[in-house]
């Protein structure tokens, strides 16, 4: 579990991560109770300590998922050439009819992917249907606690189809298709904020830092009643409130259409933007959105293997951050960004900060992409006691074998974390002072075991989704069409290498 391994532990000789460094000095780390108390050289080691000699690991704080959906973990793999309204078109058929014990299995599958690759929380936007339920979200939160990861859990949520959400699209489809996306419409929103209001006064996962949230999911998919509803049940609880914003430059055109304002100014005018709101994505937002979010303290999820695999834009690293907003980095899920590779995560948003133009002086550097992979992201998910190694701060650390590939040689500690390291160099990951992974091997799960139920699962689900899988296949050629068609339409902002083709 998460809660902190009490005792002391002495980290010695390991090389400490710091961006004021070009390369890590071997450093010692007191942990006790599971708060690292001292940070030094040649520490003394308290009576009763273990002592752990890591001479030849290079250590940084637990790197934290900004945005997530473990949902994806049973459905990865599942598509190519898919943009975002794809996805979500094919979403009943590889996520449909899962049990409750298919809802933690997922939720192994990721996590435990995310322990192996060097992270340490995630923030997770968990989709239920046709209801989010305590038993679901409990099923979720138990799986991060067995994996003994921290985690913000968020049913994620709607009152309208994309059929619905996306002018005309329902009346592109033939009359035969209607009728079959018709059975898809969602439960009345008041049904879902009672949903989620149950789910939350039974919440039992806070000792373990696995706390609530609250997701509706796409502006344009939620009434704007039932928006403020969110806000509310999230204001009224004290839990934080998480949404996809401006990801696809359908939802931008549709936005404007719809609102006569950009997404940000719409929920700035119904009052929701705050330090406990994270847009997720936020490629098509312009100036003026990136100042009200800073305005109001809020924070961005920039997730750019999912912008990239979906081909949704370039998300503006460079201009959120001189904005003075909060950027967090994160993987988005499975069955969209195939991985959940914080590492990976970083290389991206290195490299797609600089692919956007000709001159270094408007790049991301290691150093920003680092902060928003733990400290952004930590500030995102509502925690101030992860995202450093410091004093004070929870034991949240990956210990990085020197020895591997990716660290021969080791030059330049950050820069290496940041565009080299891609998880094979991952030796142990400690959280809260216990070790959840050690040398190169789960703690806390059996992965053979974990493979035999995936697998259960997957051909199970395969069997139950064939009518699903069926309508998709009906269903992809008008919104492969209709969609691009609405990205083709101008927009004030660009964020694609080149114009839409029309």
């Amino acid at each position: 579990m998460a809660q902190n391994q009490p005792g002391h532990v002495l980290i010695k000789g390991a090389r400490l991560a710091d961006p004021a460094r070009r390369r890590a000095e071997a450093t010692d780390v007191l942990v006790t109770d599971g708060i690292i108390a001292a940070i030094g050289v040649n520490l003394p080691v308290p009576p009763g300590a273990q002592v752990m000699e890591a001479a030849d690991t290079l250590i940084h704080p637990g790197l934290i998922n900004a945005h997530t959906h473990a949902h994806g973990g049973l459905a990865k793999g599942q598509g190519d050439k898919w943009t975002l309204e794809l996805l979500l078109a094919a979403a009943p058929w590889i996520s449909g009819n899962r049990a409750l014990a298919d809802k933690k299995l997922t939720t192994q599958i990721v996590a435990a992917e995310m322990v192996a690759k060097g992270c340490t929380a995630a923030y997770d936007l968990f989709y239920e249907f046709p209801l989010p339920s305590r038993e679901g979200m409990d099923a979720v939160a138990e799986a991060y606690d067995e994996l003994g990861m921290r985690a913000v859990i968020a049913p994620m949520v709607a009152d309208r189809t994309m059929y619905e959400a996306i002018p005309g699209l329902y009346g592109a489809l033939p009359e035969a298709l209607q009728a079959r996306v018709d059975k898809l419409r969602l439960k009345p929103w008041h049904d879902t904020i009672g949903a989620m209001e149950g789910a939350l006064k039974h919440w039992k996962w806070n000792s373990a830092d696995i706390r609530f949230a609250v997701a509706p999911t796409i502006p344009l998919h939620c009434a704007d009643a039932f928006m403020c509803a969110c806000g509310k049940l999230a204001r009224d609880h004290g839990v934080a409130l998480h949404s996809h914003v401006g990801e696809s430059k359908v939802q931008a055109v549709v936005g404007l259409k719809r609102y006569g304002k950009t997404l940000v100014s719409h929920l700035d005018s119904l009052g929701l933007l705050g330090p406990d709101f994270t847009a997720a994505h936020a490629v098509w937002l312009d100036d003026d959105d990136l100042k009200r979010m800073a305005d109001h303290g809020a924070s961005l999820a920039h997730n750019p293997g999912s912008n990239m695999r979906l081909g949704n834009g370039m998300f503006r690293f460079r201009q959120a951050v001189d904005a003075g907003v909060n950027v967090g980095i994160g993987t988005d899920g499975a069955n969209c960004a195939d991985n959940q590779n914080m590492y990976e995560a970083m290389r991206y948003a290195s490299m797609l900060s600089k692919v956007q133009t000709p001159d270094p002086r408007f790049w991301a550097s290691v150093e920003e992409i680092y902060a928003a992979a733990t400290k952004g992201s930590a500030q995102a998910l509502g925690f101030k006691d992860i995202g450093e190694i410091a004093v004070g701060k929870k034991a949240d650390i990956v210990f990085l074998d020197l020895n591997s590939l990716n660290w021969i040689p080791h030059n330049w500690s950050v820069n290496q974390l940041v565009h080299t390291e891609d998880g094979t160099g991952v030796k142990h990951v400690m959280i809260g002072g216990r070790l959840v992974f050690k040398d190169g091997r789960h703690t806390t799960i059996d992965l053979r075991r974990l493979a035999m139920e995936a697998e259960a699962a997957r051909e199970r689900l395969e069997a139950l989704n064939a009518e699903t899988k069926n309508l998709y296949e009906l269903l992809e050629p008008v919104v492969a069409s209709f969609c691009p068609g609405l990205a083709a339409q101008p927009y004030h902002l660009k964020r694609y290498l080149c114009d839409a083709p029309a």
